[in-house]
């Protein structure tokens, strides 16, 4: 019969151990890698991040995984991140398609309502980001984008810019229902 609470003590100071040194490694390794990796979270962020939790969960639990293992499998994903990340910054085609782009969603208090249906957002959706940005008014919202971390951004109307910060902003053309 498996037992369903309790193994054995053996088992419980293993993963007491490993637990410790294999948290340790990670930590080092992030450490390493640089303040990028733990920044906000992209798609390609958020598997590398599910990865690292379910190679530290193996590690753990598994009697068959050892820690050196582990810390190989730990190392290796991080490495890729940091590889990926290091190319995309240098070409564009790289970064493009690891984060994708950021898209416009509202522009000079349009709705531009293609991207919103392609970007599965909704009208109440930018909305309540206006809101929470401290607009009331959408006609004083020069635009509002959707970042490529899914987070929304408005960007507030002001006197012309030489230097845009909506640069780069894919803009689908405006169209209706």
């Amino acid at each position: 019969m498996e037992l369903v609470f309790f193994n054995s003590w053996g088992s419980l100071l293993r993963i007491v151990i490993v637990g410790l040194l294999a948290y340790a490694m990670l930590v080092l390794f992030l450490r390493l890698s640089g303040n990028r990796t733990l920044s906000k979270m992209n798609a390609f962020d958020l598997i590398v991040t599910v990865a690292l939790g379910s190679t530290l969960a193996t590690v753990l639990l598994s009697k068959d995984v050892a820690l050196v293992d582990g810390a190989v499998a730990l190392a290796l994903l991080i490495s890729l991140q940091f590889a990926i990340t290091w190319t995309s910054v240098r070409f564009l085609w790289v970064r493009r398609f690891v984060t994708g782009e950021p898209l416009m969603l509202l522009y000079q208090g349009e709705f531009l309502l293609t991207s919103l249906r392609q970007a599965r957002v909704t009208q109440d959706e930018v909305l309540s980001a206006i809101r929470s940005s401290g607009l009331s008014d959408v006609t004083a919202v020069e635009a509002v984008v959707l970042e490529t971390d899914g987070s929304l951004s408005v960007v507030k109307r002001q006197a012309e810019s030489r230097h845009s910060s909506l640069e780069g902003v894919r803009v689908e053309h405006r169209s209706d229902p």
